[in-house]
């Protein structure tokens, strides 16, 4: 039961906060810039983390602290997270970039890319893609095509910086996928956090010039984005992918998408039209075909040796 509950609940309330957050951070980029917030809300996700680790030592027997490894877990904990904090300060860097310009709903659906990203890595890897994983690869250009450029055939840069940062969130998926069997998913995030906060904070003092008064009004999309976002979110994500089947948490995760579009609409009242709609429904079909079994043989192997 615990194990169902964190392969299947878990990432549907991944996407559900992953969703809703794009409006927070929206909201977050009327008052400064990227690096600025992205350095608040990952500062607040890393105390938030580190103190749930300290309190998880203290409340759950035989747990211990990230203080307490040894030297070579800390240092497989530092190298894990490290690598997942470096891939989500820039894919965070460009996302937030984009919302500055781009609604949140069309940001949300553009960033569901990764999970048709994520297979295509698999060239690089020599796993030859099938092709009904180039089918889905055609409908989300197309769906790409009708969300980003316009009737004069210009796309708009904002949209290329999200296209950008899903690349990234590809990455970010296939190390989690990589370290997160070996560790600690709570000290993990922890340590991507920390990483995150000293990369974003380093730029925010080198390119942007934050003031009390931006800060301030911004400060309750942060704590959304740091608290629940960051700290909550891609913790249950690396909660989720351990020891999990790939396609139904990638499934479920794409699901941000939808709760993205919602949000946006109501909660900052965005509109889509006929166009943009379409758009959307062809890259959320296309995330669907890139998950089934039988667009990548080797999840096929995975799904018959379970």
């Amino acid at each position: 039961m615990k194990r169902t509950i964190r392969q299947t609940v878990f990432p549907i309330l991944t996407a559900f906060i992953w969703g809703t957050a794009f409006t927070a951070q929206s909201v977050g980029a009327d008052y400064v810039g990227p690096l600025t917030f992205n350095a608040l809300r990952s500062l607040i996700a890393f105390f938030a983390l580190l103190v749930l680790d300290l309190a998880a030592a203290r409340l759950i027997p035989g747990r211990r602290s990230l203080f307490q490894l040894t030297g070579a877990e800390r240092r497989a904990v530092l190298i894990g997270g490290g690598a997942c904090g470096v891939m989500l300060t820039i894919a965070f860097y460009l996302q937030q970039l984009g919302l500055a310009e781009t609604s949140a709903g069309k940001a949300g659906f553009i960033t569901a890319m990764y999970i048709v990203i994520v297979p295509l890595f698999g060239l690089f890897l020599k796993r030859r893609p099938t092709a009904l994983l180039w089918v889905s690869v055609a409908m989300a250009v197309g769906g790409l095509y009708l969300l980003c450029v316009t009737e004069d055939l210009t796309i708009a840069p904002s949209d290329l910086y999200v296209l950008a940062c899903a690349v990234f969130f590809a990455g970010h998926i296939l190390v989690v996928d990589h370290f997160s069997p070996a560790m600690d998913g709570i000290q993990m995030s922890c340590v991507q956090f920390l990483v995150a906060t000293v990369l974003s904070g380093a730029g925010m003092f080198l390119f942007e010039a934050p003031t009390l008064q931006a800060v301030v009004p911004c400060l309750g999309a942060a704590l959304y984005a740091g608290l629940l976002s960051s700290g909550v979110g891609y913790t249950l994500q690396i909660l989720a992918q351990k020891d999990a089947n790939p396609t139904v948490v990638s499934l479920l995760l794409s699901l941000e998408s939808v709760f993205a579009a919602l949000a946006g609409a109501v909660l900052l009242h965005e509109e889509m039209g006929p166009r943009e709609l379409g758009g959307c429904a062809l890259m959320l079909l296309a995330v669907v075909l890139a998950q089934l079994p039988a667009a990548d043989p080797r999840r096929r192997e995975e799904r018959a040796a379970q």
